[in-house]
């Protein structure tokens, strides 16, 4: 069994999560600068297995779309092409920069830390993964 892999995708840089082997805990892995990520991607599923590849889908509260679709959609395209054979899923990403946030908070975290912005996008990627965790294993109870 492979990792799953989840992004966090900004226009600056973008959180990046992951699972263990057996994919049952949810990993920040780190951040990476926005026109690194594919190049960073390529050498991560080369020396590690994995499955598929989460992102985070953008969208407002009416459930819409967000503006940040015109950015995310062309990165998925190429890392399609960059990476055929990789499943690519989208999982909703709303509020997980507030919910980072009172993680951090909740954590004891210290107002400079919580300023950190690489953290907070790490942090939102391990939200998104663990969104898609926890919809995998409904889904898998009910059938």
């Amino acid at each position: 069994m492979g990792r799953v892999l989840a992004i966090d995708y900004g226009r600056k840089r973008c959180g990046i999560a992951v699972t263990d082997c057996l994919q049952l805990i949810a990993n920040g892995l780190t951040t990476v600068a926005t026109c690194e990520l594919e190049k960073f991607l390529t050498a991560y599923v080369a020396k590690e297995k994995v499955d598929v590849i989460i992102v985070g889908l953008p969208k407002q509260l009416s459930g819409e779309p967000s503006e940040s679709m015109k950015y995310i959609t062309p990165f998925v395209h190429r890392l399609k092409k960059l990476l055929p054979q990789m499943k690519v899923e989208f999982v909703d990403e709303r509020f997980t920069s507030v919910m980072a946030h009172r993680t951090m908070l909740e954590g004891g975290l210290k107002k400079k830390a919580r300023q950190n912005k690489e953290l907070v996008d790490e942090i939102s990627a391990t939200i998104i993964l663990q969104t898609y965790m926890e919809t995998i294993s409904i889904n898998n109870k009910l059938f």
